[in-house]
């Protein structure tokens, strides 16, 4: 079944009585290159589990299932899981669960399912919820192999942004310290149905096997990201005196000082290495 056609998409939504549901920012793909793209870029062995986000009516979880072991998508839709039933019935690689990413147990869905096999992550996230479901993975203690994710093409900018450029914000500083970020290929917004407003681009985080930094306080990295781009005009130094209690400005101007940077350097400088650094002058 040709899932990146547009009549047996039609068909196939009609003859479930369903609609495109844009609170789940649905759009579906009818370029069949592009879900063939990505299933190929988002793992280097075919030995392993794919946990796959969204499926909608599984054009991309098909090109998932012929090249890796095991394809886990969890869709939140519940109209989608009678369709995803006949979709993707001739294949018996492919687990379907009716949940939402952001609630599910990530680390009970793994050992369930993996088999002792690496784990990668592959999904087409909706704007409005990237960051939530990255953040949900990244914090969630499973060890992902990689995460590919087709996203808006200006959010893909943001997350393989270069400090000190207008598009680096906490979430790039934060994947800095989880893994290598690239991004693969633009996908135009013809490629879909309905069309969104602007175009998209695939994105890979391979993880790191072990935090590339000592940082001495975990928490108090993080809270110093989050300071210094939640006041993004001022600087790093008024950021964190005005965000974070405990700390003088003599203590903080002689922490930016000792990791090599003006005491006037404003938070879009620092890399994620940087923040790391700055973090361990402060617990000391």
């Amino acid at each position: 079944m040709d899932l990146c056609n547009l009549s047996v998409i039609k068909s196939v939504m009609a003859d479930a009585g369903i609609t495109f549901r844009k609170e789940f920012g649905q759009n579906f793909l009818t370029n069949r290159m592009i879900p063939e793209d990505i299933a190929e870029s988002c793992a280097d062995t075919s030995e392993r589990m794919i946990l796959e986000i969204g499926p909608g009516i599984g054009c991309l979880t098909q090109e998932l299932a012929l090249r890796y072991k095991k394809v886990v998508a969890v869709e939140i839709d519940r109209g989608l899981i009678p369709v995803l039933s006949r979709t993707l019935a001739e294949y018996d690689n492919i687990t379907v669960i009716n949940d939402d990413i952001m609630k599910i147990d990530l680390a009970a869905l793994v050992a369930e399912y993996s088999e002792g096999m690496p784990v990668s992550v592959c999904a087409n996230l909706p704007y409005y919820i990237t960051t939530p479901i990255l953040m949900r993975l990244l914090e969630s203690g499973v060890k992902f192999s990689s995460i590919t994710v087709m996203v808006q093409s200006e959010v893909a900018s943001r997350l393989v942004a270069k400090e000190g450029t207008a598009d680096y914000g906490a979430i790039t500083a934060v994947l800095g310290y989880y893994g290598r970020v690239r991004k693969l290929f633009k996908v135009s917004a013809g490629c879909f149905v309905p069309a969104p407003k602007v175009d998209s681009a695939v994105v890979r985080i391979d993880l790191h096997d072990l935090p590339p930094f000592d940082i001495k306080d975990e928490k108090l990295f993080f809270n110093l990201i989050k300071a210094a781009f939640e006041m993004r005009r001022k600087t790093l130094l008024n950021a964190i005196s005005a965000k974070l209690a405990g700390y003088t400005k003599e203590q903080i101007t002689a922490a930016i000082l000792a990791i090599g940077k003006d005491e006037k350097v404003r938070g879009e400088r620092l890399s994620t290495e940087d923040f790391a650094k700055l973090a361990n002058e402060l617990v000391k």
